[in-house]
């Protein structure tokens, strides 16, 4: 097949999502993601390494480097090695190419943990979870080499493709309906340059599953009402103030076949107002987001955005504008952009892991960067019989996540905190 993954050494395009990261990235804005992996003993260096290492033979498509094109980036296949390094910083920082042989992505390691930080312009959080899997595959066969000989000698099969899967289904006639109101930003007092805060909220998934049950909603229709209700108790002193808008990636191949390795997302925005809808209490605000979700929830409507989203990529006077005039330009849209949007919460589900596998591994964690507008981001994966919600946040409060939590522990669903120590 044309798109499966061919001669490691050619150049590739950016997908049409990543062309737009590289432009707006900086240490302001890392559009980094985290996923992070706790297993049930002492991480080994050098057999992560090797772990990386052979991932990256099947993950052909990761083993690459950033170039700066005439008019847009492009990827060009990586002669470096991966650097493997203990987690000395905080999570979802700019990964700086220079100081990482060239890779768009990072692993790092502490005590338990093995975490990965990778820069949006790579792929997505659920091909991102699959990548990384990948990785503690092959770190748990080296550690347990009895354990896992039959598994070594099966070796996994991987198949994708690194088509550009928005130009493959984006319909030019659809128009794009985003909202023209700016969002409600979130206040506070700010930590220290370049810190953020990391809170898990890791919460009892059965005991969850009934709340969800007994409201007839989904989980993260259920969780996106808390985060208004919990935004709207501590921020929310005039209801007058703009719409709590929670924006939520959208996994496109739920609705669009694809096999691509690279970005295939969209997004829907909930906008709740709560004085024009009377949104005073949880329960009028989950009604809410239940009608919201289900009007925008359809492969209609996200057809919708997401081609909106094509049309700029393709504009042919974006496209004929030299990437450095881009660069300001698009710096400058994306600060306004980001006024539409109160809050990310980011959903990838359930991280499915090998039944032999499971027993050496405690949790998952998902982390997205903050930023100057979105003070506090929110993402959420779910491993066995626990959902963690992690909030990643500027603020040198954490009044948001204290509401979500107590709310959680009032329904009788047990809520264990875990944190990276800043601002507790």
């Amino acid at each position: 097949m044309r798109d499966r993954i061919r001669n490691t050494l050619e150049w590739r395009k950016l997908d049409n999502s990543a062309k737009i990261f590289p432009i707006s990235a900086g240490k302001k804005y890392s559009t980094v993601f985290r996923i992070s992996a706790v297993l049930k003993e002492q991480i080994q260096p050098e057999i992560l390494e090797k772990a990386v290492k052979i991932a990256l033979e099947k993950y052909k498509s990761f083993r690459v480097k950033l170039k700066n094109g005439f008019f847009w980036n492009y990827l060009e296949h990586n002669t470096k090695e991966p650097i493997i390094e203990p987690e000395t910083d905080y999570p979802c920082k700019y990964i700086n190419p220079k100081t990482n042989n060239q890779y768009l992505f990072k692993v790092t390691y502490f005590e338990r943990k093995i975490n990965i930080d990778i820069f949006h312009s790579l792929t997505d959080g659920n091909s991102g979870a699959l990548f990384f899997k990948e990785i503690i595959y092959n770190y748990l066969e080296m550690a347990h080499p009895e354990e896992f000989k039959e598994e070594i000698r099966s070796y996994r099969k991987v198949e994708y493709t690194i088509e550009d899967s928005y130009i493959k289904n984006f319909d030019k006639k659809a128009k794009n309906n985003n909202s023209s109101k700016k969002a409600y930003l979130l206040k506070g007092g700010k930590l220290k340059l370049g810190a953020i805060s990391a809170i898990h909220e890791i919460i009892d998934l059965s005991k969850l599953k009934e709340e969800v049950k007994s409201q007839n909603c989904t989980i993260t229709q259920y969780l996106t009402a808390l985060l208004i209700y919990s935004i709207y108790q501590v921020n929310f002193v005039n209801p007058k103030h703009r719409p709590i808008k929670i924006c939520i990636p959208v996994n496109l191949k739920k609705y669009f076949q694809s096999e691509t390795i690279t970005n295939f997302f969209s997004y829907i925005t909930i906008e709740a107002e709560l004085e024009k809808e009377k949104l005073n209490t949880f329960e009028k605000i989950l009604e809410f987001v239940k009608k919201d979700f289900e009007k925008r929830l359809t492969q209609e409507e996200i057809k919708k955005t997401m081609s909106g989203n094509v049309k700029l990529g393709i504009n042919p006077f974006i496209k004929a504008i030299p990437l450095v005039l881009k660069r300001p330009i698009v710096r400058l849209s994306y600060l306004e952009i980001r006024k539409y949007t109160t809050m990310t919460f980011s959903n990838i589900g359930r991280i499915g892991i090998i039944g032999k596998y499971q027993q050496y591994i405690d949790n998952f964690f998902m982390l997205i960067a903050p930023e100057p507008a979105e003070k506090i981001k929110c993402s959420a994966c779910s491993y066995e019989n626990k959902i963690t919600v992690t909030f990643t946040s500027i603020l040198n409060n954490n009044n948001i996540e204290k509401v979500f939590c107590q709310f959680l522990k009032d329904k009788g669903i047990d809520v264990q905190i875990e944190s990276n120590g800043i601002d507790e």
